[in-house]
């Protein structure tokens, strides 16, 4: 992932009951909570990850820990950034999930969305070209920016560390027009975090 300038880790809480504040008769519900992490450094891939699974499980400390162990014995670690502020590459992500009891499934993008089994997906990791900026100058260069997708009581979300605050997609029809927009826009990859049990039987795609 490119660098941000240094956000702050954020989490929207509910507001009501849960604060010990009594909601008045005939208020709105609140909003569900909905994790989202803010850009820092490089580390776009480490706030998917969390955003993805809605809590803080990785850290770029344990980031670094699966760079080391994927490759142990190389003096310059071709899975993140040379100068170690991030920018972890998908074997990363994908060594993180599987110690979870997770996978990650490349989704063929010749496949049309109507085939993706939204129920049976957890939620999605994109890889998307971000252009390079340096103060106000946008340089002709393309860093790889990873983005989460996620439902949250119903409704998906975008929940890329970039954003401000998390963007409500809507429903599936939602979450497959934000696919297939990014996907037209070509160089985009998309990553699907499911259980283990529905990558073995491949129920993330429909066949009927």
């Amino acid at each position: 992932g490119d660098a941000e300038t240094p956000g702050s880790v954020e989490r929207r809480g509910r507001r009501g009951a849960e604060d010990g504040m009594s909601q008045a008769p005939g208020a709105q519900p609140s909003p569900p909570t909905v994790y989202h992490e803010r850009q820092r450094l490089e580390l776009c891939a480490v706030h998917a990850l969390n955003n993805v699974l809605q809590q803080q499980l990785f850290s770029q400390e344990a980031a670094d820990e699966i760079c080391k162990r994927l490759a142990p014995d190389s003096r310059l670690n071709p899975h993140r950034s040379l100068l170690g502020t991030g920018n972890y590459d998908v074997n990363v992500i994908m060594a993180a999930l599987q110690g979870l009891g997770l996978a990650a499934v490349w989704w063929d993008r010749r496949r049309p969305l109507s085939q993706l089994a939204l129920p049976q997906v957890l939620g999605l990791i994109l890889n998307l070209p971000s252009p390079v900026s340096l103060g106000l100058l946008s340089l002709p260069l393309r860093r790889r920016h990873w983005v989460a997708l996620r439902q949250v009581d119903g409704v998906y979300y975008n929940l890329d560390s970039k954003l401000r605050a998390p963007e409500a997609l809507g429903d599936e029809d939602g979450v497959r027009a934000f696919l297939a927009a990014a996907l037209a826009q070509g160089l985009c990859e998309v990553l699907l975090v499911v259980t283990k049990e529905v990558e073995e039987k491949g129920s993330w795609l429909r066949t009927d």
